[in-house]
């Protein structure tokens, strides 16, 4: 899956890294090899490795939401 910058996530509750009890995430910027986050109920934002945000989205604990970008597969 490509990601794109503005693309929301759903949060199930196996998403250990959710901290301050969100609902949704957003990503603010996808680069080469990290994406930069940022959780509905936070003010700060969050960097994880490409790939580890990968895992979470392949365990299903991140579901993209339609609506504003749709998702693209590679």
């Amino acid at each position: 899956m490509n990601l794109n910058n503005n693309m929301v996530f759903e949060i199930k509750s196996g998403f250990m890294p959710n901290l301050s009890n969100s609902d949704t995430l957003k990503i603010i910027e996808s680069k080469q090899g990290s994406v930069i986050i940022q959780m509905n109920n936070s003010k700060c934002r969050g960097v994880f490795p490409l790939d580890n945000f990968q895992y979470w989205i392949r365990k299903g604990v991140l579901i993209p939401i339609n609506g504003g970008q749709k998702e693209k597969t590679s």
